[in-house]
């Protein structure tokens, strides 16, 4: 057999075991994500009368209402599973049904843990609780995220909206967060719904460093081997990439430069590939602040 010939070959089967493995831990991931926020809420979040970010604060917030006024306890997960009917309704129809059917188990996992799981009363340090909820909480989001699923909520609703109209939901979110921290701080007080701000901001920090979908990077690949450089961009991440011919000052020889950009969760796996397909190709990565014009969003399944 031809070695290139053998080569793609066995390429194409070291990607597609990688897709295997990848999907092999999402379960998993999802189920240690569920215990990680449910642990979170029950020992930190709760202990303290912390709101997070979310349907979560927002079902946090009527419990305790419920609890305080009409003197009735009410599981969370009788509230938080049911809120997150209609969104999960549009998820299965609009974004991906295995994205949604994972977003499932995670919404009904964290909503068993946070009944079930001991109240082990860790700290009463509110500030604490708000730094360690806020970092346990985004760990597990993060990694529910990196299993190609969502903790619910209004994460469904951003996902939504940035694919069918192209628009930034943060914006709407953090101001309906900021709506439920006013609900909390006048009928609670104060204190509460400021330390609320420091486990959302702590919690969106850790999300952010894990999970890197929508950030975008450069790749300038310069390569003796641009035909298959570029098959291995196109096939792994399919975002195209531009030729660009110059001249290497110190071996005054003809050089090739690849131009694309990526999402940063892809750069890793293709900058592999690339060196598998070419091992002298030298390879920048430069972080992307802003992209404007059409780019390729993979899809969720």
């Amino acid at each position: 057999m031809d070695k290139k010939i053998k080569y793609k070959i066995d390429r194409l089967v070291d990607i597609k075991a990688f897709d295997i493995e990848k999907r092999f831990w999402h379960i998993p991931a999802i189920i240690f994500a569920a215990i990680a926020v449910g642990f979170s809420i029950k020992n930190f979040v709760n202990s303290q009368g912390l709101l997070p970010g979310g349907f979560t604060g927002l079902s946090l917030l009527i419990q305790e209402l419920l609890r305080s006024y009409l003197k009735i306890s009410v599981p969370f997960s009788a509230i938080y599973i049911p809120m997150n009917a209609i969104p999960v309704i549009v998820s299965f129809r609009y974004i991906g049904k295995r994205f949604t059917l994972l977003s499932v188990l995670m919404i009904v996992l964290t909503s068993i843990v946070s009944d079930v799981c001991p109240d082990f009363n860790i700290t009463d340090d509110i500030l604490l609780c708000a730094l360690i909820g806020g970092c346990l909480s985004g760990v597990g989001v993060g990694i529910c995220l990196l299993a190609n699923a969502t903790s619910g909520g209004t994460d469904f609703i951003s996902i939504f909206i940035s694919m069918k109209y192209g628009k930034d939901a943060w914006g709407y979110i953090f101001a309906g967060n900021v709506i439920v921290l006013l609900i909390s701080s006048l009928v609670f007080g104060v204190n509460g719904a400021m330390y609320s701000i420091i486990l959302q901001f702590v919690s969106m920090t850790v999300i952010q460093m894990m999970y890197r979908r929508f950030q975008k990077e450069t790749l300038l690949v310069i390569t003796e081997k641009p035909d298959e450089v570029y098959k291995t961009i196109k096939s792994l991440s399919n975002h195209d990439a531009t030729c660009f011919r110059g001249v290497g000052m110190y071996a005054k020889k003809e050089r090739t430069m690849l131009y694309s950009v990526l999402s940063s969760d892809e750069v890793s796996r293709v900058t592999q590939e690339i060196h598998k397909t070419d091992d002298k190709a030298f390879v920048n990565v430069l972080k992307s602040s802003q992209v404007s014009g059409q780019f390729y969003q993979r899809p969720y399944e």
